[in-house]
């Protein structure tokens, strides 16, 4: 490695963020870039591993060693090249992938990982910056043309490599703008649809096509892709979201995430308000779920004005720390405070709602219980929290079934994911493939990206194979 004893010498140090009154005026990214110098300080704290277990923790199987050795010694270039071997949008990942990588890593043994996704950003960045990521551009065409349903990191990932092999590929997004969750799930201080935009110019130079607005199984059936296309790819996200049954879902100021978090991100980008708009300001919000989504809901709120934000979670809270011993190099639960969550929210545990209450149809209350044993209310500890508006950030419980699933006439998982299996991604109807989280559910970003990578594989043999098979009846 660049320096064998930067692990002993050199603490760890990662990005700061700005000023929690500055950034919360705003909807721009806020973290503050440390400089070459400083990243390249931090990437000699990679040990020479003699198994890297980063490598275990990255879905997308970066070769993060490797690009910490080259940052080190300041080859940015090479470092971008070795990044971007593995991973088709490090911009995006360097952002807002929770980094298992750095639970992984060798010096998280002791709470102090490399900060591996920092310097995956840095690199990114500066690449872009530099005019280093150039079009890969196939010196050959297949002539074969692949549909893939879904604009979110899975259908770009696919669609991408489909295009470097020499093949056909249009995505096709139901959406008004490419992106998918990454466009209208993700608040814009975590990710500037810019990068987004720019990555997608890439790709329609290197052959992608893109068509949006077009709900496929609404818009236009299955069996016309297929007569038009020689291979369909299934990439849309798991977007049906998990409702809350309790008296009082039906009450106005109820929403799910989603809805509030991609309406806030139109408005960002100039699009019109709608009949329904949901506004935080002025407003006690409650989000009901602990996780990312839930997170994002804090940050969104608090930006647009909300008087209170109180984030509830039915699991207990987890400890501060893992105990290594039995979680190191797997992702470990422990208790964990997002940038948004230090912004200003209250957050409790092991609490159910168990009704909504308000007056002239509108919410003004939750009902609560502390969680008991088989997660039903504790007796003598209902509690009543206001609440004038409610987020619902429990996640998601599979893909849409009406249309596009049921056009497609294939096998379901119990779970109601396409079945596929990750050797071939192939469904149980020939010529249609499934990637992402319509596949394997709910899920990471740096999932998506490797499914959608291996998809493009198996869409590239299948077709491989096709032909040879053509070539011997030919022959024959």
């Amino acid at each position: 490695m660049g320096r064998p004893t930067g692990f002993i010498e050199i603490d760890r140090k990662d990005r700061a963020y700005a000023p929690v009154a500055e950034r919360t005026s705003h909807w721009r990214e806020f973290v503050v870039d440390p400089g070459p110098e400083a990243v390249a300080e931090q990437a000699s704290r990679c040990m020479d591993c003699g198994i890297p277990f980063c490598h275990s923790g990255c879905p997308v199987n970066n070769l993060i060693p490797d690009w910490n050795d080259l940052v080190s010694n300041q080859e940015w270039k090479a470092a971008s090249e070795r990044l971007h071997e593995t991973n088709n949008f490090p911009e995006i990942t360097g952002r807002i992938c929770p980094a298992p990588c750095e639970a992984a890593c060798t010096l998280n043994i002791g709470d102090a990982p490399v900060t591996i996704k920092s310097i995956e950003a840095a690199i990114a960045d500066r690449a872009w910056g530099e005019g280093w990521v150039g079009n890969r551009l196939a010196p050959r065409g297949s002539g074969k043309r692949i549909a893939i349903v879904g604009s979110g990191p899975a259908g770009l990932a696919c669609a991408q490599q489909l295009a470097r092999m020499g093949h056909s590929p249009t995505v096709f997004e139901k959406a008004d703008r490419i992106g998918g969750l990454l466009r209208y799930g993700i608040p814009d201080f975590k990710l500037d649809k810019a990068i987004i935009d720019r990555r997608v110019r890439q790709m329609e130079a290197e052959g992608v096509i893109f068509r949006t607005s077009m709900n496929i199984g609404v818009d236009v059936s299955v069996d016309r892709l297929l007569d038009d296309y020689h291979v369909l790819v299934l990439a849309g996200g798991a977007e049906l979201p998990r409702d809350l049954a309790v008296p009082g879902r039906e009450l106005d100021g109820v929403h799910f995430a989603m809805d509030f978090l991609g309406q806030q991100n139109r408005r960002n980008a100039g699009d019109e308000e709608g009949d329904r708009p949901i506004s935080a300001h002025g407003k006690h919000v409650v989000v009901i779920g602990g996780g990312d989504t839930g997170s994002d809901c804090i940050g969104t709120s608090i930006r647009q004005g909300a008087a209170s934000v109180t984030q509830l979670e039915i699991m207990p809270e987890p400890p501060a720390r893992e105990n290594k011993a039995l979680s190191w190099p797997h992702w470990p639960l422990k208790l964990r405070t997002s940038s948004s969550q230090e912004e200003g929210a209250a957050r409790d545990f092991a609490v159910m709602t168990t009704a909504l209450t308000g007056e002239n149809g509108r919410v003004r209350a939750l009902q609560c219980a502390r969680v008991g044993e088989g997660f039903q209310p504790a007796p003598d500890t209902a509690f009543e929290l206001r609440a004038d508006l409610v987020l619902l950030a429990m996640g998601f419980t599979g893909s849409p079934g009406a249309g596009l699933l049921e056009q497609a006439a294939i096998e379901l998982t119990p779970a109601g994911n396409a079945k596929a299996s990750v050797d071939d991604y192939r469904t149980s109807r020939d010529a249609v493939f499934a990637c992402g989280d319509m596949r394997r559910g709910q899920s990471l970003v740096v999932w998506a990206i490797r499914e959608g990578r291996e998809c493009a594989a198996a869409v590239d043999a299948y077709l491989v194979a096709g032909r040879q098979d053509r070539a011997m009846a030919a022959a024959r």
